[in-house]
């Protein structure tokens, strides 16, 4: 097999990439249009704003809808490109020609791999980037309105000495700065044999994180055994950065890809379950199997011979396997985060066994 496609890999290649750029722009625009209408329903009716503002909100949301919709675009690009070459009879001269289906297929799987590098390593970040400016912009756009401020707010941060778990009544975030309102603080200190003590609660009107510890105003101190004590401020040491203390606040979705190891440590170290973070890592290291699964499957299932009929039934089932396995996929990955999967087998086993269909397809349909 050739590691450099020639002409006819070239061409087929060239109508493949072209199919799945057209199924792009079309779910794009589609993703587009349904944020626009959710932004316009969730922040045009509580805020003055305007078109400009809500345009802006819509693209910098949509990235990271589009990342979820990318095995559909490979899916329908790569079948209505090859369906195109097949009602045109080119499929059929290539193969009376004794060119072999994998000769052609695998550039297009390989490309698909290929981006789904890419897409994990760079675009996912990108979305993420752009998904935590939403969040900034839209959170300051609601400003005062009761429904956009989030409740009783839960922290968790620790060392092998002491750990301390902090409350608030809401937060926000400014150029990357996390300030708490309403803050309770629980201290506990671990003693010789691992055990949790209970050490002090500290009462605040606010927190800052900066770096390396909390800026605590409006400060009440109270210990075991002890009365309370009035400070005017009052500073922490903090085991959490800005970033992760913001990623507390967000699904594992929207976090970066370069950041998810940094995220599961931390996690873990705070005495959290991380199982969500490790399922959200392992999907995005299978991205490029899925992508490349989902492109053998599209032209698996349409390579049948115009004369033989059944090109428009098969095309459908292959759709409906494509829908079928990202639905399993989902229930992967929510299998995983219930522990009854392991994160590794919840994310590589859908991807893995649409790679298989594809693949045995092809096999029976080249090769009888």
């Amino acid at each position: 097999m050739r590691l450099w496609p020639g002409k006819v890999e070239s061409y087929v290649l060239a109508r493949t990439s072209a199919g799945v750029g057209g199924a792009l722009a079309l779910l794009g625009s589609v993703a587009l249009l349904i944020d626009f209408v959710d932004n316009s329903r969730n922040v045009g009716t509580r805020a003055e704003v305007s078109f400009a503002e809500l345009l802006g909100l819509t693209l910098m949301k949509t990235p990271q809808t589009i990342l979820v919709l990318l095995p559909f675009v490979f899916l329908f690009g790569t079948l209505a490109a090859f369906v195109s070459l097949n009602r045109r009879s080119e499929l059929i001269a290539m193969r009376a020609a004794g060119v072999s289906a994998w000769r052609f297929i695998f550039p297009a799987a390989s490309v698909a791999f290929v981006v789904g590098l890419l897409t994990a390593t760079a675009l996912n970040p990108l979305a993420a980037m752009l998904n935590a400016r939403f969040e900034q912009s839209r959170a300051g756009l609601l400003e005062g309105y009761s429904a956009a401020a989030p409740k009783q707010i839960w922290l968790r941060q620790g060392d092998s000495r002491n750990e301390m778990i902090i409350r608030a009544k809401a937060y926000d975030q400014q150029n990357g700065m996390v300030r708490l309102e309403g803050v309770s603080l629980f201290l506990y200190t671990r003693d010789d044999h691992g055990a949790l003590q209970f050490s002090r609660r500290v009462e605040a009107d606010e927190a800052r994180l900066n770096a390396g510890f909390w800026r605590l105003k409006g400060v009440r101190e109270a210990t075991p055994g002890a009365g309370s004590i009035r400070s005017e401020s009052l500073s922490i040491p903090s085991t959490l950065d800005s970033q992760a203390a913001l990623e507390r606040f967000t699904t594992p979705e929207a976090i970066a890809f370069w950041r998810l190891p940094q995220a599961i440590a931390q996690t873990e170290a705070a005495g959290f379950s991380a199982t969500a973070y490790k399922i959200r890592l392992w999907q995005l290291l299978a991205t490029p199997l899925m992508f490349m699964a989902m492109s053998v499957l599209a032209a698996a299932f349409s390579l049948r011979l115009m004369r033989l009929g059944g090109l428009a039934g098969l095309a459908i089932s292959g759709v409906a396997l494509g829908f079928a396995f990202f639905f399993f996929n989902q229930l992967c990955g929510a299998l995983g985060k219930a522990g009854t999967l392991p994160p590794p087998l919840a994310a590589a086993a859908p991807p893995l066994l649409a790679l298989l269909a594809g693949l045995t397809l092809l096999c029976y349909t080249e090769d009888g």
